[in-house]
């Protein structure tokens, strides 16, 4: 039997990522900063010492006027570029997680999508870090770096619970978004893996989902990408006759006999559903990925990671470079 951590790490994942061009990782063009490159074009966002005033040379919007006026003495503050990535990643462990009809259930997938995630965007001094939605609570797992961090964030995470059904009621995502926006405010890469099935269906622009302000809100500082997952069987339901169904967030029981008529229309909501949560990603600019339970989910991330390398190639030959 696998122990926490190896469950956590998938073997499969190493021999992925290294056929990897690991500086599609180190860079991905944008979504990083720093030595990653910048979020924004300038000389960067952290503040460095105090010194004096060079008339003609200083922007006068650099001016720190609290030393200025203790000093009696013009004083402007250098900007410096951040060197290390900060990257923290929200997972959602609700009740819906711990569900799968493929392969392997909703939950290992996001956990081994987290392993990625920390993997791939790793380099020397980078710190990453964790916000779990779990049994209606937010809990944190403090940024840290290295291998022997990872591990343990793994292990942390696969020993966690599962969620009894009914045992959801609490924090839902926009709420650990939002506490993951109030708390973590040093700008960097912003990873939400979960599957948003709190989307009502048909969701629109007038009637935004309930996590949709606050992940628009989180991208107005950051880098933020969303990883959806999904199973096969939230999408269609088979023709089986009379079935007990139990909604593992309300632990409501129901028998529903899986007419044709029912499988129809569970299927446009279904569809409707998933719509509106590409249409709420689309609008607040966040990068979507979608893995399946059903489907090898290390060959998407490592399409998903070189698409978006493309995709920033292509805008950087289109941007005119800025005199400095």
């Amino acid at each position: 039997m696998r122990t926490p951590a190896s469950r956590g790490l998938d073997p499969r994942l190493h021999s992925a990522l290294h056929h990897l061009d690991l500086r599609v990782v180190r860079r991905l063009e944008g979504l990083l900063h720093g030595e990653h490159l910048g979020l924004r074009l300038g000389p960067g966002s952290e503040p460095a010492e105090a010194r004096l005033y060079q008339a003609g040379e200083d922007d006068v919007r650099l001016m720190d006027w609290s030393v200025t006026a203790r000093t009696t003495s013009p004083h402007v503050r250098d900007l410096v570029a951040d060197r290390e990535l900060e990257s923290w990643t929200l997972l959602d462990l609700s009740a819906s997680m711990d569900f799968g009809t493929g392969r392997q259930e909703k939950r290992d997938i996001a956990i081994g999508a987290l392993a990625a995630v920390n993997v791939l965007t790793q380099r020397v001094g980078d710190r990453f870090g964790a916000h779990f939605l779990h049994r209606g609570r937010i809990r944190r797992w403090p940024a840290r770096s290295g291998k022997a961090a990872l591990l343990s964030l793994m292990a942390t995470v696969a020993a966690a619970p599962r969620t009894d059904p009914g045992g959801s009621e609490g924090a839902a995502l926009g709420d650990a978004l939002t506490d993951l926006a109030r708390t973590r405010t040093r700008r960097g890469l912003r990873v939400v893996i979960s599957d948003f099935l709190d989307t009502p269906p048909g969701t629109s622009s007038a009637e935004p989902a309930s996590w949709e302000r606050p992940l628009r809100s989180l991208t107005t500082r950051h880098q933020v990408i969303a990883i959806e997952v999904i199973d096969p069987r939230e999408l269609d339901l088979p023709d089986i006759g009379l079935v007990t169904m139990q909604d593992p967030e309300s632990g409501r029981v129901r028998e529903v006999a899986l007419t044709p008529r029912v499988r129809h229309d569970y299927r446009q909501a279904a569809l409707a559903q998933r719509s509106a949560v590409q249409a709420g990603l689309r609008r607040c600019g966040v990068p979507h990925l979608v893995l399946r339970t059903d489907r090898d989910w290390i060959v998407d991330m490592a399409r998903f990671v070189v698409e978006q390398r493309r995709t920033a190639h292509r805008l950087a030959r289109h941007t005119p470079a800025i005199p400095r």
